[in-house]
């Protein structure tokens, strides 16, 4: 297999950083970003290059993929990993937070996937590997508004490989559970105007997310290497779920759901015109 391009995003810490890790490990070729270059510098090598990178700045975007695909005549992989978590009931949320979350999670990652596929479908080929999470198929209190720019790029992302597809370029969907990174820690934002009535449910569950940073079960690079093996696979899946809470919940979810739908399924079938 050629060493293929890899175009990774936010790879200062956690999963991007661990990805970037493991591609340059296996001989691959490797455009590794972060905002601050500096954060990867030691990972620059012959196969690597490091750009600065902030997906919310579109002028930073095209001149970035511009690099890449001059530095290593086109992207093969794109892996959109940038992004954060915010915390804050729904009626906590602050709208310039909310509105910011959505430019990193969603709107910048689907500014790059634009300007990387023009190459893509010029070469008849390549893979776009979308780090989503369980909290973009499973809501939780506090993680509203972060579980809609996650629920958002899942829906985005499946209608994005039924167009893809016959054009010979693959789609997954990776949606990790709690992993061991800074997501819940440095990287995470908090509401500033918390309120009491949802002490109990969205304030407790911000807490619990803080008392379990640094001891969440997912290892990064066992994680790093299980995408390597999606991209590596004859036959991809549009969502691949990683670690036992993801795939608990996830479960737990669609019984759940097939449960709540055979239930209503009378009155669901009601609401069409009579059959003749």
């Amino acid at each position: 297999m050629s060493a293929r391009a890899w175009f990774i995003t936010g790879c200062s810490s956690g999963l991007g950083r661990a990805i970037a890790v493991h591609v340059l490990q296996r001989g691959e070729r490797a455009v590794v970003t972060a905002r601050n270059p500096e954060a990867v510098k030691e990972l620059v090598s012959k196969n690597s290059i490091a750009l600065a990178l902030d997906v919310t700045k579109p002028d930073q975007v095209k001149a970035a993929v511009e690099q890449a695909e001059r530095a290593f005549g086109g992207i093969d992989v794109l892996v959109n990993n940038a992004g954060y978590g915010y915390l804050a009931a729904v009626e906590e949320g602050e709208e310039r937070e909310v509105r910011a979350l959505f430019d990193a999670n969603f709107f910048g990652l689907v500014d790059l996937t634009k300007r990387v596929l023009p190459g893509m479908r010029r070469r008849a080929g390549g893979h776009i590997v979308n780090i989503s999470s369980m909290g973009g198929l499973v809501a939780g209190a506090a993680a509203g508004y972060y579980n809609a720019t996650k629920f958002a790029l899942e829906g985005l992302s499946e209608a994005l490989q039924k167009e893809l597809e016959p054009l010979g370029i693959r789609v997954t969907l990776i949606e990790p559970g709690p992993f061991r990174t800074d997501w819940a820690g440095r990287s995470l934002k908090q509401t500033g105007i918390p309120i009491e009535a949802y002490a109990a449910t969205a304030g407790a569950r911000r807490a619990l997310i803080a008392a379990n940073s640094g001891k969440q079960p997912g290892d990064p690079a066992r994680a790093a290497a299980a995408i390597m093996a999606v991209v590596d696979s004859p036959a991809p899946p549009l969502r691949l779920l990683l670690g036992r809470p993801a795939l608990e919940l996830v479960r737990a979810k669609l019984a759940a759901m097939t449960d709540s739908i055979g239930q209503w399924e009378a009155t669901t079938l009601g609401a069409d015109f009579p059959q003749t």
